[in-house]
C-alpha cells in the first residue's frame, strides 16, 4: 500500500532538509521503543526548525518548558552560540535518567542546565532575561506559563508555543473533562488578543505559534 499525499509530502520534506544526526536518531528510536508517548517528541522536521530559529536569532539565554526526552533541547543547543545558556524544565523525575543518557553523549551538554520539578516554581528562581522561550509542557497550564515567563523575556525576544492546533481539536467544542483542549483554546484566544506581541501560527505537525515580544 502506497503513501497518501500528506505522508508523501512529509517524506519529501525530510529528504530535502538537513539530517537530524546519529545521536538524535538513536534518541528517537529509543523513545519509540521504550517510552509510552513517543509522539510527544519534537522529531526531525520540528527539531531542524528549532535549530534554524536559534541560528537566525542567536539567543544567549534560552528557556524550555517541558524537556521530555531532550530531543528539542539538543536541537536548540545545536543552533545556539557556544556561549548560550539553555535552561530546560521537566516535571517528571522519571525522565531524568533517559535525558542524562543523551546529554552525556554530546559536546553540547555544557550549554544545557536541566531542572527537575514544577515549571511555575522553577521559573521564579531563574534570574535570566530570556531571548527565546519554547513552551511544550502541560497544555492545561499554557496561560500560566505564558504569564510567568512574559516579564522574563526581553523586548524583541521570541516565544514559541508547541501543539497549538492540538491535532485539530481546537475546532471542537470540548467536553468539560478535556482540560488539555480547553487549555490550548484559551491560550490561543488570549495570545490572539495580546497587543504586546506579534504572532503567527504555523500549521506544522501539531501547530507551532511564534510570538514576538514588542
Amino acid at each position: 500500500m502506497g503513501l497518501d499525499k500528506d505522508e508523501a509530502i512529509e517524506k519529501y520534506i525530510l529528504s530535502h532538509i538537513d539530517e537530524e544526526g546519529d545521536l538524535l536518531k538513536r534518541l528517537d528510536r529509543d523513545a519509540h521503543v521504550n517510552l509510552l508517548k513517543p509522539r510527544m517528541l519534537s522529531g526531525h522536521l520540528q527539531g531542524r526548525m528549532l535549530k534554524m530559529f536559534c541560528r537566525m536569532t542567536q539567543p544567549k539565554y534560552i528557556l524550555e518548558l517541558g524537556t521530555f526526552t531532550a530531543y528539542a533541547t539538543l536541537c536548540l543547543a545545536e543552533g545556539a552560540a557556544d556561549d548560550a545558556e539553555i535552561h530546560t524544565l521537566e516535571v517528571n523525575d522519571e525522565m531524568e535518567d533517559f535525558i542524562m543518557k543523551y546529554l552525556h553523549q554530546t559536546k553540547l551538554k555544557d550549554k544545557i542546565h536541566l531542572h527537575i520539578g514544577d515549571a511555575l516554581e522553577i521559573i521564579t528562581t531563574l534570574n535570566c532575561t530570556f531571548d527565546l522561550v519554547f513552551i511544550d509542557a502541560n497544555k492545561r497550564h499554557y496561560i500560566e506559563y505564558y504569564n510567568a515567563i512574559f516579564d522574563k523575556v526581553r523586548s524583541g525576544g521570541l516565544i514559541i508555543a508547541d501543539n497549538t492546533l492540538w491535532d485539530g481539536h481546537v475546532l471542537d467544542t470540548p467536553k468539560q473533562s478535556d482540560k488539555q483542549t480547553i487549555g490550548i483554546q484559551a491560550f490561543n484566544d488570549m495570545v490572539a488578543k495580546d497587543d504586546r506581541v506579534e504572532k503567527v501560527i504555523l500549521p506544522i505537525r501539531d501547530g507551532l505559534t511564534l510570538i514576538w515580544k514588542k
